[in-house]
């Protein structure tokens, strides 16, 4: 819930919410001909009333190919920006505007083109944590799902650029075998978890195994039994006969791999400090109210400027042919 000031009155007034807000979801959700997608990050009640959930490159797959009038992407502000590329038609919302990303943000559109400059003969890959506007100056998009694949395609005397990520970028050069040219960018939550606490539960929990994503700090990533997108994380957790882990990124995750498998045991991977750290602050300013006005007021929308729109459509184009 949230307080919206209304500039004629000047005063503040707590907009009115339905006592059922899933049944009221539902009921917008079929009036506007509308989806939601939602990332595995995002609150559970938002998980539970959306229609899709997944990583990135899922969800990149659904707002491709959905018949949806109306995309509501439960995320951060680079997802919808791609499920806007994808849907120059539809009307794609995004509850918080503010629902922002570190690791976009670490990575300046132009200071990014002048990195790119510097290298002409480069092919750009970014992962696809980042702006538009560095997917526009983009040869080809990659998620922490199918980095490894697309970099195994180019040929081996091709330099490539790979962004925003320091970390999946490190990951993708060990498994490659590649040398890769990397931007230094990160995400606040995955380079905060704390190696030394982890060793610490894994004493207290010598059963536990450590599942951690690619864009985690290498010493974290050294004590990893398996390492992958949080869609594959999940997927190890069904299979793997193992019945407790310590899971190594953003704990949303758990929820799915609770009710996946409720017999098993998951333990979040605390962070550095003594805070919630290792919980995405943008991810969580979506709410299930904010979710549901978005939906009654049609707002807040993204939208692009069509020449960055057009550019950006190609990488991730190429992207998505090159993981079929």
């Amino acid at each position: 819930m949230f307080i919206t000031t209304l500039p004629p009155q000047n005063q503040t007034q707590i907009p009115v919410l339905p006592h059922d807000l899933f049944e009221a979801i539902q009921v917008l959700k079929h009036k506007l001909n509308a989806v939601i997608l939602a990332h595995y990050y995002q609150d559970p009640d938002i998980q539970d009333v959306a229609d899709y959930i997944g990583d990135s490159l899922e969800l990149a797959r659904k707002a491709a190919n959905t018949n949806a009038d109306v995309i509501v992407f439960a995320g951060v502000h680079f997802m919808a920006e791609t499920a806007k590329i994808l849907n120059p038609n539809k009307l794609v919302l995004l509850p918080d505007l503010n629902a922002g990303c570190s690791l976009a943000d670490s990575c300046p559109p132009d200071q990014f083109a002048a990195f790119k400059a510097a290298h002409p003969d480069h092919l750009v890959i970014s992962y696809i944590n980042c702006t538009a506007e560095i997917k526009a100056m983009s040869d080809i998009i990659c998620t922490s799902s199918n980095a490894v694949k697309l970099v195994n395609q180019i040929p081996k005397d091709q330099p490539i650029i790979f962004g925003p990520d320091r970390n999946l970028g490190r990951y993708v050069m060990e498994q490659t075998g590649r040398d890769l040219l990397l931007w230094q960018g990160a995400c606040m939550v995955h380079e905060n978890f704390s190696e030394k606490k982890i060793v610490q539960l894994k004493i207290t929990h010598p059963e536990a195994e450590v599942l951690a994503h690619p864009e985690c700090e290498p010493p974290v990533l050294r004590h990893a039994n398996y390492i992958g997108s949080t869609s594959a994380l999940l997927k190890y957790s069904q299979q793997s006969y193992n019945k407790s882990f310590i899971v190594a990124t953003e704990p949303g995750i758990i929820h799915q791999m609770q009710k996946q498998t409720p017999d098993k045991r998951y333990i979040p991977a605390p962070p550095i400090n003594n805070c919630a750290c290792n919980e995405c602050p943008y991810m969580r300013l979506n709410t299930l109210e904010k979710l549901f006005l978005a939906m009654k007021n049609s707002t807040p929308e993204i939208t692009l400027p069509e020449h960055i729109r057009v550019a950006a459509l190609r990488p991730i184009q190429r992207m998505l042919e090159m993981s079929v």
